[in-house]
């Protein structure tokens, strides 16, 4: 049976379909903070205080790191696909809670589901994504997810900024019907979707993999080289007590750590707070609020997606590492740069120290979306031996849900009691993590993710900024 059209490639329709995730996540993410200032919102909840406002708008990611954890397991176990469509009807439900509350409680219950379901789904659609993709366009796919993110920001404030004249609740309620709607979408397409060959090889289903091989367009040269021959001798699946000491042995202790490290640290160089919280930073540079709020929704919004394009198409065109030491010099040096202006008292609502500010923002976000963001999920799954790379990706990617909670959480604390303190933190936190990803990574682009095992069981083999 062909799933797809002759055309397009399958797997490369399936990777797409499956980065509606991504879309979702992102459209939370580009509305949350202005659906909860809209004064319909308020006057159907009640006005919240900052740090009731940031438990709400943060719940999701700290609800979704739990099932993050584990859903690399289950995918292990039951497949990759089963898992993500849970996830994604999770979702659904969550939105369908949140456009249809009329009480905190039930809105903050449908935040949760979503969570939940985000951990669940999100965690196996870069898995899936890693295993469908042959490995000379892998990176491009995988990234697909990122991008999709950057298209939901932008879908999240335009939604809202239209919503808002509407008269009633219907003006904050619009945008969680857009995406309780996106959702829907994506978990009923989802079922027609090819389970992963890799997944059923290693489950002993070696026919219907051949028939997915199929469904996905794989050439019958690109499937034995990328798919069959390196995975004959892989091992099956193991229980999660063994996987959880596996991903920890001498064997695959450094890219478990990798792929934990860097899931976590690029969320904790502070691109969550610049999402969330940029009218405040724009406005604490000196620039009106309304000029803030159009600056941080709009402005940015618009150039992380442009930016997030050539950083989609070309993500195979230039080596990981180097993508990953450009980026942290970027994000790190704009950072610290903010810092020492706020820290020198030359940041006022007159002068041009706050035009560096308000550019030094817009250089961070757009370098994040052009680098880290592109290849730190890429990087994580593809360094992942097959048998435990759900479940270290899982780990991983719950970090990264931890991560992203205490940056949102946290960052309007820090605003409030130090901006140069906060600064200096995620500039620092950026150059750690350049410096580890400078001495620790090993070139990827254009393996196989088998021949990527073998590179990294030679320990004398040395990384190279080249790609």
């Amino acid at each position: 049976m062909q799933f797809f059209s002759e055309k397009i490639p399958g797997y490369a329709l399936a990777s797409t379909f499956v980065a509606l995730g991504g879309i979702l996540n992102g459209f939370d993410t580009g509305s949350v903070g202005a659906v909860t200032e809209m004064l319909s919102y308020i006057e159907t909840f009640g006005h919240l205080s900052p740090t009731m406002r940031g438990f709400t708008v943060s719940l999701i990611m700290l609800c979704g790191a739990i099932p993050a954890t584990v859903a690399g397991h289950l995918a292990d176990r039951f497949g990759r696909l089963r898992i993500m469509i849970a996830g994604a009807i999770l979702c659904t439900i969550g939105c369908v809670l949140e456009c249809a509350a009329f009480h905190l409680w039930l809105f903050l219950i449908g935040r949760a589901l979503m969570g939940i379901g985000q951990g669940f789904a999100l965690t196996n659609v870069g898995v899936y994504i890693c295993e469908i993709a042959p490995s000379r366009s892998r990176g491009k796919f995988v990234s697909l997810p990122q991008f999709g993110a950057a298209i939901g920001v932008c879908i999240g404030y335009f939604s809202c900024y239209g919503s808002i004249h509407i008269d009633g609740d219907m003006s904050w309620r619009l945008p969680y019907i857009l995406q309780a709607a996106l959702s829907t979408l994506w978990a009923a397409g989802s079922f027609f979707l090819p389970e992963s060959p890799r997944w059923l090889i290693l489950h002993g289903r070696r026919r219907q993999a051949m028939e997915e091989l199929e469904n996905l367009n794989f050439e019958k040269a690109e499937a034995e080289k990328d798919v069959l021959r390196p995975i004959e001798n892989a091992a099956s699946e193991v229980g999660v007590l063994e996987g959880l000491h596996l991903i920890f042995t001498r064997q695959y202790r450094l890219q478990t750590c990798l792929a934990v490290f860097i899931l976590s640290f690029i969320q904790l160089s502070g691109i969550d707070g610049v999402l969330y919280y940029a009218p405040t930073i724009f406005a604490q540079a000196g620039i009106p609020s309304q000029t803030a709020s159009f600056l941080a929704s709009g402005v940015s919004a618009i150039l992380m997606l442009a930016f997030s394009i050539p950083a989609t198409l070309f993500a195979d065109k230039w080596g990981r590492r180097t993508s990953a030491i450009c980026g942290g010099i970027i994000l790190s040096g704009s950072m610290l740069l903010i810092g020492s202006l706020y820290a020198a008292n030359a940041v006022h609502s007159y002068g041009a120290a706050r035009w560096v500010v308000i550019v030094s923002v817009f250089v961070f976000a757009i370098g994040y979306v052009s680098t880290w963001a592109v290849f730190g999920k890429i990087y994580a799954s593809e360094i992942q031996p097959t048998k435990t790379r759900a479940t270290t990706n899982s780990m991983a990617t719950g970090g990264s849900f931890i991560a992203n909670w205490l940056v949102a959480f946290a960052t309007p604390i820090f605003l409030a009691r130090s901006a140069h303190g906060a600064y200096f933190l995620f500039g620092a936190i950026a150059l750690l993590t350049l410096v580890v990803l400078a001495t620790c990574m090993r070139e990827t682009r254009g393996q196989s993710l088998e021949d990527i095992q073998v590179s990294f069981a030679q320990p004398s083999a040395r990384p190279s900024i080249r790609g």
